[in-house]
């Protein structure tokens, strides 16, 4: 089970209402089409490393190994963006993926 940050749980009391819309629309997104939730994770973690959120970044990272990723697929997965968003983001993405992997893996 993910524990989310509490700055998030603070912003889930604020919102409660659209917090909860928010996960329903997520969870339905999710269930649209036959994209698998270790593959979603990893697309949106691409998504959110190209923008460099750092928070989402560890979320996305924790949800990928909870749905069995192996932190080889994820730091390839990051990898993949050199091309694309440059070496300085990615290496930004993979030291906030490694924080997260090595802290699940000790």
């Amino acid at each position: 089970m993910i524990k989310y940050p509490d700055h998030y749980r603070w912003l889930e009391s604020k919102f409660g209402k659209a917090f909860e819309a928010h996960q329903k629309l997520g969870q339905e997104l999710h269930d649209a089409g036959p994209i698998g939730k270790k593959n979603a994770h990893l697309i949106q973690l691409a998504a959110v490393a190209s923008i460099r959120s750092e928070g989402a970044v560890h979320s996305h990272v924790k949800r990928a190994l909870e749905s069995k990723a192996k932190p080889a697929e994820i730091y390839h997965c990051l990898v993949l963006l050199t091309s694309t968003i440059g070496f300085p983001a990615v290496s930004a993405a993979l030291s906030w993926a490694k924080d997260i992997i090595e802290d699940k893996t000790k």
